[in-house]
């Protein structure tokens, strides 16, 4: 299963961004996205910004994953100790 998740914009230079994933940052590609800019929300996928969504929705999203995956994302949004960089549980 693939899954795209929200991210706030937070550098832009040219065809890349850097992302704030609830806490996290990563590097992602902008060609698919041109017109975002630093403080827009975007739906991130295989590391590339796939489309822009406003905030409301990407928060809604980030709630509906904290119900849906208890056990790898926290409050915060961030992951639980008990998941691996891969986002499935640890051993």
């Amino acid at each position: 299963m693939c899954l795209a998740v929200p991210a706030k914009v937070i550098e832009r230079a040219g065809d890349e961004a850097v992302v704030d994933l609830q806490g996290s940052s990563l590097r992602i590609s902008t060609v698919l996205t041109p017109e975002v800019a630093c403080g827009d929300w975007v739906l991130v996928h295989a590391g590339f910004a796939i489309t822009q969504l406003d905030e409301a929705d990407a928060r809604e999203t980030w709630d509906y994953l904290r119900q849906a995956f208890p056990d790898l994302v926290n409050e915060a949004g961030a992951p639980t100790a008990g998941a691996d960089r891969a986002g499935g549980p640890a051993p």
